[in-house]
């Protein structure tokens, strides 16, 4: 028997030790409660398990037993290949790769390049995640990552993709005659933008990092625009909003197409760069292989 009976059961099961709650796997599954916990009792009564307990005391909430636990991660598992097959089902055959970038390197680099790889492979479908969220590899079915930082991750194989430069960046319409902006002196008549959506991480450049290994003694570099979102602070660069700490790979096409420029100062390196993840020991498919392969010929090409 290739696949267990109580399919819908196993299923209500999933989604309410997922959510720790049947009102909330009843919405997802679109059923009433009720009939949510209808399929677990028959679940339970057919295997001769206890799956959940009520927690006493307070307001009640599902506590999973011990049994329910050690079986979770690997009911979740078959489900996510279940989903597989059935994707590969309606895109008639073809292997789905499905990969997680950060929202602002999607945005900046990667989105308009990917048509490219779709060209070169139409057979290959291409999943792209983008809510900014490290994702459990474990977990979730993810074939590859692009993570910017240090390229350890546990549980990971980290493979370098591009380092990454930091320089100062803003619109063309910023600086003025009247008004130049030439060196760090200048920076005391503009507003300074921060991305501070890396602020834990103590290599991550800052303008006061940046400065200082400049050798620029600027005594406010902490004031101005913070924003938390990188590909945010590149737009407020655009609309003219301040000055930026630009990131190579970030900026480069809006350097191209002149909507930026860079007003002084040399390029730094940073302990940070690209890597694309993925999960240690797992079987890397064909057209996962072609997905990695692809991302590191744009970088040389780049």
């Amino acid at each position: 028997m290739r696949a267990p009976n109580h399919l819908n059961g196993l299923r209500a099961f999933e989604s309410a030790a997922r959510h720790m709650s049947y009102v909330r796997a009843a919405e997802e599954l679109n059923v009433s409660p009720a009939a949510i916990g209808q399929l677990v009792r028959g679940l339970e009564e057919s295997y001769g398990v206890v799956l959940f307990h009520r927690s006493r005391g307070g307001p009640a909430r599902l506590v999973l037993t011990d049994q329910a636990l050690a079986a979770l991660s690997d009911l979740q598992t078959g489900f996510d290949y279940l989903s597989a097959a059935v994707e590969r089902l309606k895109s008639g055959g073809g292997a789905t790769v499905t990969v997680t970038v950060p929202p602002a390197f999607a945005d900046k680099w990667l989105l308009s390049r990917v048509e490219n790889f779709r060209a070169l492979h139409p057979s290959f479908e291409l999943r792209l995640d983008t809510n900014g969220k490290l994702v459990d590899f474990n977990a979730e079915r993810v074939d590859l990552g692009i993570r910017f930082g240090t390229g350890h991750w546990p549980g990971l194989t980290a493979t370098q993709m591009m380092d990454e430069e930091f320089f100062p960046v803003c619109s063309p319409t910023l600086p003025t005659a009247a008004q130049p902006l030439k060196g760090a002196d200048d920076l005391k008549h503009f507003p300074l933008i921060h991305d501070v959506s890396m602020r834990y991480a103590t290599a991550f450049p800052t303008w006061r990092t940046w400065l200082q290994r400049a050798g620029d003694d600027f005594s406010d570099a902490e004031s101005g625009l913070q924003i938390n979102d990188s590909a945010a602070v590149i737009q407020a660069a655009i609309s003219g909003a301040g000055v930026a700490l630009g990131r190579s790979s970030l900026v480069s096409k809006d350097l191209v197409a002149g909507r930026l420029i860079r007003p002084f100062g040399e390029a730094q390196s940073c302990d940070f760069a690209y890597y694309i993840v993925q999960k240690e020991g797992a079987e890397v498919e064909p057209a996962v292989a072609a997905f990695k392969q692809w991302l590191l010929d744009q970088v040389r090409q780049d």
